[in-house]
């Protein structure tokens, strides 16, 4: 099972950059209308910012509107679409504990210690002809645990450096691949006891995001999860 954010990325990417062009040439003749006193000009300018504004952001929220949550199990793929490329991510698995690390070592759960997997592969069926073998660093990530009251929940640095000195290797998301390489992050969260409905969100944190039509994080369109609840436990990689 595969989900993809967003659809059709060079078309959407391509109607971001010529809405941006567009505006500023609107812009352009808004400063050239005050500049000669023109109200033709200052007018037309006004008017073509907001028609291109207000166009924008109603293509923007339809398409946020018949968006619908998604919840993929544990082997399911995250796709994030680039112009010539896909990054896909999967929940490997996950575990709980009250506390973590080394017998001696050990430091506790404020609520409880959530471990999870995640494997970053560059799916090297998704590149175009001419692009190569090249390496291909991430974008920024955002990963956070989501409950069944929408709060979130950061990873824990402690958590995750005492989970470490088990023997877990784990690879930053922010290390570039080649096409067909993978790689294995750990993540560990400390959360409340009695939280429920945990799901795995790993999204990018880029703030031009928002305004990119059918992509995850613009404004109203709904999120794609990882179920953490039926999760096989974690393994040595």
């Amino acid at each position: 099972m595969s989900e993809f954010t967003p659809h059709f990325a060079p078309i959407v990417v391509l109607l971001f950059l010529g809405t941006a062009l567009l505006l500023g040439v609107s812009f352009l003749v808004l400063f050239y209308g005050a500049a000669r006193r023109s109200s033709f000009f200052a007018r037309l300018g006004v008017g073509a910012v907001l028609t291109i504004v207000a166009g924008y952001l109603l293509l923007l929220t339809s398409v946020s509107f018949a968006s619908n949550e998604k919840v993929l199990p544990v082997g399911g793929w995250k796709y994030f679409c680039e112009i010539d490329c896909h990054l896909a991510y999967s929940l490997v698995g996950a575990q709980t504990a009250i506390s973590l690390g080394p017998e001696l070592q050990q430091i506790p759960a404020r609520g409880k210690f959530v471990a999870v997997r995640v494997k970053t592969w560059f799916d090297e069926h998704t590149i175009s002809a001419h692009r190569g073998n090249g390496p291909l660093t991430p974008n920024a990530r955002k990963v956070v645990l989501v409950d069944d009251m929408e709060r979130s929940f950061a990873p824990s640095a402690e958590a995750q450096a005492a989970f470490a000195r088990l023997g877990n290797p784990s690879t930053p998301l922010t290390e570039a691949l080649r096409p067909g390489e993978s790689y294995i992050t750990d993540f560990v969260f400390d959360v409340p006891k009695d939280v429920r409905g945990l799901r795995l969100l790993i999204t990018e944190d880029d703030p031009e995001t928002r305004l990119v039509i059918g992509h995850e994080n613009s404004l109203l369109h709904k999120k794609i999860y990882f179920g953490i609840d039926s999760s096989p436990a974690l393994t040595k990689p």
